[in-house]
């Protein structure tokens, strides 16, 4: 096994019922559970590894029906459809019996077509000249990765002062990881809750759902090799409890690489 945290983190055992066992990792500890973008890769691995998995991810999405205590849990994925050249999954996660995750995966064999990134990559300062880090945050995930924020970064004052939801930022792994499906996922996740931002206040919040969409194939993924990634997100509306968050990822070759969008519960 990799001596890397994130692969120790999402590393899976197949059990004779075709389920997976796994352990929340204390280097993914969030401030409630565990970081979701570590949790989400848990349950793409669980797809990554099926012996009947066809093609690769184009899309995953995770519900987070209850809170995961730190400890172990049991992943079961199914391809609930087989076709062609593409697969339906259904995906759960348990606890003590109990669901506390579900989820649905896409995968498909990728044919070479006509494609354009019609949203191109910002213009931003390279990472080499951005500074690194945020300052003083406690949560424990937040080591495993290197950031250096363009704009939107964390509030330095908790002022309500904030007048946009918008975040650049360069990241990736620390250490850094050849970059991969799994990872790719989790990285998808890194952005701190838009109302954060938005409003420089701190409220209760609590990711609902989350899709991502994977718009680079393995061979795009391993050109990334394991340089930073440009990510930028912002929210649309804020709105009775709830706000989305959208996102996008490129490599520093400019190729887009992800989408991801969520929805965040809120509290005043």
């Amino acid at each position: 096994m990799s001596s890397h945290a994130f692969d120790q983190a999402i590393a899976l055992e197949r059990q004779r019922d075709g389920s997976f066992t796994g352990h929340t990792s204390a280097a993914y500890a969030n401030m409630v559970g565990p970081y979701g973008g570590i949790s989400a890769a848990q349950m793409l691995n669980a797809v990554l590894l099926h012996p009947q998995r066809l093609g690769d991810p184009i899309s995953l999405t995770i519900n987070f029906a209850a809170a995961l205590a730190h400890g172990p849990f049991v992943i079961q994925a199914r391809a609930a459809r087989t076709n062609r050249s593409t697969q339906h999954w259904i995906i759960e996660v348990l606890q003590g019996g109990e669901t506390v995750l579900t989820g649905t995966a896409f995968t498909a064999l990728r044919r070479e077509t006509w494609g354009v990134d019609e949203e191109a990559m910002p213009l931003c300062p390279p990472p080499e000249q951005m500074p690194h880090g945020l300052g003083p945050v406690p949560m424990e995930w937040i080591k495993r990765y290197e950031m250096r924020p363009i704009s939107g970064a964390i509030p330095q004052a908790w002022d309500g002062s904030g007048d946009h939801s918008l975040t650049q930022l360069w990241m990736r792994d620390n250490p850094p990881r050849p970059l991969d499906f799994a990872s790719l996922t989790a990285l998808s996740d890194v952005f701190f809750p838009r109302v954060f931002i938005r409003r420089a206040t701190l409220v209760p919040i609590g990711t609902v759902t989350m899709t991502v969409y994977f718009h680079a194939d393995t061979a795009q993924l391993q050109a990334s090799g394991n340089g930073y990634i440009l990510g930028q997100a912002r929210a649309q509306a804020f709105r009775n409890g709830y706000f989305d968050q959208t996102a996008q990822l490129w490599n520093e070759a400019g190729v887009m690489l992800a989408t991801t969008h969520q929805v965040v519960y809120y509290k005043n």
